[in-house]
């Protein structure tokens, strides 16, 4: 057993694995990897990283806002920190080769899938365009597996693979512990629970189905050993640790959702446990990003909830007169260019939500007594704002909005 432990978490299997979809691995001429030239993920290189950030910036009476994050009197919010771990060295780009550009562009896009940018568009595009009911669904999957991964990774606290031989085509979450890989528990807990909550409720080939979350999986999981940021042991604890969560979590979030939208003091019981959540989350040894990450999924499943919520208590959401299955609908022009409008409208309203809700509740908690601007409760605070008031958003606010321009999705109002 130790054995195979070893050899799945060697990190020169990542190296080979890279080098087989064709990244060509430089050396110096001593025959081994230059490395200042390396972009490693341990304590070191976060605090270069931070000064460096740091002294390109001015800094104003001690404190000023940021991007993502709020830096005063040198304390560097969850946030900033993600900024820091992906600014490039000057001389990344001399110690490897990519000679395949099929397989780099198809791993960057699969890891893209398991991103903040790929939830923030597709969780409001499923909303607004195929189905809210399987949607509720799947963001409260995504959320408890998630929630999980996360916390085990700051518990565990074991490194990503080593920086040489390995070398790093991605280092946006290098700053992460690697053990399990969140990107492969997402791998599979969005296209299978997507499969498990529509196969019943729509008419479709079942084979073709768990061909492409098969598929949707297996790209997302090569392309975190293609990029450098995780062992084979990651992913298959990941992928196993996911897959034995969703057999209890699938049947549980079901039962859960009908209760959610009908039970009287739901929203309470939502922001009261996204709260304590976050506030139970396991502390690391080391600053990590992903704290702040889980605090983004867990208010955005609180905000879609609460929005569901919102509509079935005031009559606007009731069930469908007629049983599934359904016949899927493809749609023709029209249709399209209805998805296309509610998409480019919906898009606008929540990048404007995440503007005015990140200002205001920035401005709101920093009035507050005893409230320092870089203290990381304020960062986390007005995160989880923000990112609830684009999840209610998105599922109340946006859909009252196309009903009232006239383009709304016509069964949205009932998927129960």
């Amino acid at each position: 057993m130790q054995g195979l432990y070893a050899y799945l978490q060697n990190p020169h299997l990542v190296a080979r694995i890279q080098e087989y979809f064709g990244v060509k691995i430089l050396t110096n001429q001593g025959g081994s990897f230059n490395q200042r030239q390396c972009v490693d993920s341990d304590v070191k290189s976060e605090n270069a990283n931070i000064s460096q950030v740091s002294n390109k910036r001015k800094v104003t009476q001690g404190k000023r806002f940021l991007k993502n994050g709020i830096e005063s009197n040198g304390h560097v919010s969850s946030e900033i920190g993600e900024e820091t771990v992906s600014s490039e060295s000057e001389s990344e780009s001399k110690h490897y080769l990519v000679s395949n550009k099929f397989w780099y562009y198809l791993f960057v896009l699969g890891t893209a899938l398991g991103d903040e940018i790929f939830y923030a568009s597709f969780i409001p595009f499923w909303f607004w365009n195929i189905d809210g009911a399987v949607g509720r669904r799947v963001v409260l999957v995504w959320t408890i597996i998630m929630y999980i991964g996360q916390g085990i990774k700051d518990i565990v606290r074991i490194p990503r693979p080593s920086c040489p031989p390995v070398v790093r085509l991605q280092k946006k979450w290098a700053m992460e512990y690697g053990m399990p890989s969140t990107h492969a528990m997402v791998g599979v807990s969005i296209p299978f629970s997507v499969l498990l909550y529509t196969v019943n409720r729509y008419q479709y080939s079942l084979a073709l189905g768990l061909l492409f979350a098969v598929a949707w999986c297996a790209v997302i999981c090569v392309s975190r050993l293609y990029l450098g940021m995780h062992s084979v042991l990651d992913v298959v604890v990941g992928l196993v640790l996911a897959l034995f969560l969703m057999v209890p979590v699938v049947p549980l979030v079901d039962a859960l959702d009908h209760w959610i939208l009908t039970w009287r003091w739901s929203p309470v019981v939502l922001l009261a446990t996204s709260i304590l959540m976050i506030v139970l989350y396991p502390t690391s040894d080391r600053w990590t990003p992903t704290r702040g990450d889980t605090t983004m999924i867990v208010s955005v499943c609180a905000g879609v909830h609460v929005g569901a919520w919102t509509n079935y208590q005031l009559g606007i959401l009731s069930a469908s007169g007629d049983p599934p299955p359904y016949a899927v609908i493809w749609p023709s022009c029209a249709m399209l260019g209805l998805g296309f409008l509610r998409t480019a409208i919906g898009f606008c309203c929540v990048l404007a939500t995440r503007a005015v809700g990140k200002s205001a509740s920035y401005a709101t908690l920093c009035a507050l007594p005893r409230c320092s601007p870089g203290r990381d409760a304020v960062a986390l605070a007005y995160s989880f704002a923000t990112c609830y008031l684009m999840g209610f958003n998105t599922v109340y606010l946006l859909p009252s909005v196309f009903r009232l321009l006239g383009i709304e999705r016509p069964t949205f109002y009932t998927e129960i």
